[in-house]
């Protein structure tokens, strides 16, 4: 039977980030659902004074429906579509970024609704708290002032996080490109930074359900290294494979890679399109490659 590709986006992004890769599974012959978590998508808000002219008093305090959600609603949430299409048959979850946060939630909650788990440079804890892992020296090259800089407003009094991706700041706006699609033309990250939204809930990357062996475990997983990403930095991605390898020696990763950057595989999506159907493939189980 075919399986159902469910795709959980990650931080300050939405389901309209996966549209070119849907798009490509699509003629390959794949079903795949891209889902919103809550506040995100078209539950979330932008306030007028985040058009132009923009007004930074008011963007710093326009209250953002985002307010108070937490991981166990994403959680909650992405199990409530993976019952829905479980139901027609095989789900391959996959996850990208901050979006596999929930994924491994869902997974230690029900890993019978998903017979693959994929993270696509996503973060899949198991050793230390997502936050914890900032500390290390694994991402020692990761700028925490890219976002801190366009940050608005104060994240305690809004509920929130809060970033001004429309800014006019040369030098944000090369932070960002940098970060995100340092491999893509200046039109493509002109055009993806218009799809991110400006708010995210302050617990996406605070609380942290870290993998366990006896649910998570037991689900087939594979992770696709994007090799030239500097938001997750590749020896990052790999310490998690062998953490997660670690923690159940007898169901390793299936290990893939693309070349490119944090958010160049959606972009220019047909090789991950292409790598994700091998995986819905009826033939057993991928090798690592």
């Amino acid at each position: 039977m075919q399986p159902t590709f469910v795709l959980v986006h990650g931080a300050f992004s939405s389901s309209f980030s996966f549209a070119p890769l849907q798009a490509e599974l699509g003629l390959l012959g794949h079903r795949s659902v891209a889902v919103d978590l809550p506040g995100h998508g078209f539950q979330a808000t932008y306030t007028p004074a985040y058009q132009t002219p923009q007004d930074p008093e008011g963007l710093a305090t326009a209250p953002g429906s985002i307010k108070g959600v937490t991981l166990a609603d994403n959680a909650a949430h992405l199990i409530g579509i993976l019952e829905r299409a479980k139901q027609n048959g095989p789900v391959i979850l996959v996850s990208h970024s901050r979006g596999g946060i929930t994924a491994t939630a869902a997974a230690n909650a029900r890993p019978e609704l998903i017979d693959r788990i994929v993270y696509v440079s996503a973060w899949a804890p198991v050793d230390l708290d997502v936050t914890d892992y900032y500390a290390e020296p694994e991402m020692a090259t990761v700028d925490p002032a890219t976002f801190a800089s366009a940050l608005v407003g104060n994240p305690a009094e809004l509920g929130l996080l809060r970033v001004n991706f429309r800014t006019a700041d040369p030098d944000v706006l090369a932070a960002f490109k940098a970060a995100f699609i340092a491999d893509g033309t200046d039109e493509q990250f002109l055009t993806l930074l218009n799809t991110f939204q400006p708010d995210e809930n302050l617990d996406a990357g605070a609380t942290t359900d870290r993998a366990q062996a006896e649910t998570w475990g037991r689900i087939p997983k594979t992770y696709i290294r994007l090799a030239d990403d500097t938001s997750l930095p590749l020896v990052l991605q790999d310490r998690l494979i062998r953490e997660g390898n670690e923690l159940t020696p007898d169901n390793p990763y299936d290990v893939r890679t693309l070349a490119g950057s944090h958010l160049k595989w959606l972009v220019d999506p047909a090789p991950a399109a292409r790598m994700l159907g091998e995986l819905a493939a009826p033939a057993g189980r991928p090798g690592a490659r």
